[in-house]
């Protein structure tokens, strides 16, 4: 074989084995770890549109959009936040409504 030809020849087999090195590489760095579960659930009706986002099970966004007027979002209750207007306040598992009212 000539020369110029095996170089060619082995660049060539680089080009073509460095993706299939990179997809193990990116496979075998965290088998441990999976991927969260995420559903996003949308009940809508004639009036309104609700969009629920759960992340490993656990609430993190609801959206309400009623029909003809704008819309908001309640942030739900978990135990590490304190949604609570006042210090008696008792609101049980309800979340809290917000407004956006600046959106760009």
């Amino acid at each position: 074989m000539n020369a110029p030809l095996a170089v060619a020849a082995c660049a060539l087999s680089c080009i073509f084995s460095a993706p299939l090195s990179a997809q193990e590489a990116s496979s075998t760095q965290e088998p441990g770890t999976p991927e969260p579960k995420v559903q996003l659930t949308v009940i809508e009706d004639d009036s309104v549109r609700i969009e629920e986002l759960k992340v490993r099970g656990q609430t993190q966004r609801i959206s309400v959009q009623p029909k003809g007027i704008k819309g908001y979002e309640i942030i739900p209750a978990d135990q590490g936040r304190d949604i609570s207007d006042s210090a008696g306040s008792q609101r049980g598992a309800a979340g809290k409504r917000v407004w956006r009212v600046l959106t760009f």
